[in-house]
Parts: structure tokens; sequence; C-alpha cells
């Protein structure tokens, strides 16, 4: 796969207030990576707190200061954080290709916008809640250039969350959404939880472009 239809699979754009200072993250052939956490805002007029990772030969890291605002354009990736005891973590962070710091907030585009085109890894779960509302989780694998691939979580409501209930596995499905972040409690123990932070795609709109082309929401 060329770099340019990866690419293509996985379009990122985000815009928010930065609301930590960058930390290291890791190093590659000598290229330093830093991630840093914006603020995005909801039309909700709530926020998605969104991790952003970047290069030092982007931008510096001493430019990125917390109260600006970042525009970014990139990709969502996903990676294994490995911990001490051999476990791992599914992480998620928008990966920038492109990097704006601005003194003040943007507001002439969509603040938070998510294209991407994978194959479904498992069948998508489809439930409905206490309160009557339609869900479906989705995971899907979409591939990077190199032979790699970002395994991303994706969440559909009402008539969406029917059609995916519809996919099968190794269906090819194009989404449009926003990334969202979602606060849950995690039980470590019988007496301890913790409190940890997830991130998915909220789905606005979603085909199927191969294998089964006569589905289309």
């Amino acid at each position: 796969m060329s770099g340019n239809l990866a690419l293509e699979n996985n379009i990122v754009s985000v815009a928010g207030k930065i609301i930590t200072t960058p930390e290291f993250s890791h190093e590659v052939y000598g290229e330093g990576f830093y991630i840093v956490y914006i603020q995005v805002p909801r039309l909700s007029e709530t926020y998605d707190n969104i991790p952003v990772m970047f290069s030092e030969r982007l931008i510096s890291p001493d430019n990125i200061v917390k109260g600006k605002y970042l525009i970014v354009d990139g990709q969502f990736r996903s990676y294994n954080n490995y911990n001490n005891t051999g476990g791992h973590k599914l992480m998620l962070t928008v990966f920038a290709r492109e990097i704006k710091v601005s003194d003040e907030e943007v507001t002439n585009r969509n603040p938070n916008q998510i294209c991407l085109n994978g194959f479904i890894c498992r069948k998508p779960v489809y439930r409905t809640t206490p309160f009557g509302r339609e869900i479906a989780d989705i995971l899907l694998a979409v591939n990077r250039a190199y032979n790699k691939s970002d395994y991303i979580p994706c969440i559909a409501w009402g008539r969406n969350a029917r059609f995916a209930g519809t996919f099968e596995v190794g269906d090819n499905i194009r989404i449009w959404g926003r990334i969202q972040s979602r606060v849950y409690q995690k039980k470590i123990s019988e007496t301890e939880t913790e409190e940890r932070v997830a991130y998915e795609i909220s789905v606005s709109k979603m085909e199927v472009i191969k294998g089964n082309n006569n589905k289309k929401d």
C-alpha cells in the first residue's frame, strides 16, 4: 500500500485549547515524539479532551503553551502500551502531520472531524439501553503504510446502530464522525476502582464500500 492511499484511509482534523504541557513519549531514529492534550468543544457545550502526538521536527515542544489553541491535521492511530507485568493497553492518539498554534480559538471550521476507511474486525455488538437508545460498538482495522494497521473503536447510534448490526467481519466500511473522550470506572480489585478515559469515534455517517455494495446509509 502506498503512503498516499494510507493517508486517505485515515483523515483527522481537530482544533482545541491546549490544556497540558507536552510530555516526551518516545524516540525513533533520533526523532523525538511528544504528547499534548487539547480540549475540543462539542455542540452540546461540553468538551472532549483529545491526545495529540507530534514530532519535535514538526514543531518545537516549547512553542506549545497551555492556554493557546492548537490546529491539527493528521491521522487517528493506535498502539499498544506495555506495562511491567507483561500486559498491554490499547492507546489512541491523533498523530499530527500538520500542526499550528494560535492565540485565538478557531471558529471558522468544524473543530473535530474524522473519516476512516477500514475493515470490521469483529461482529458489531448491537444493543438497546434501559432508556431505549440504540447503540452499536464497532472495531475497525484501518490499514497504514508498511503493512501496519490501526485498531479503532467506533460507536454508532439510532439507525446507524441498526445498520451496523448487519455488518460482518471483513466488511470494508467507510465512516465519518468525530473523536470523543469518555470517562469510566475500571474495577482493579474487589474494593478499588480507577477512573480512566476511553477514546472512540462517534459515527455520524457510514457506508459499506466493498463486498456488500447494496448496503449504504
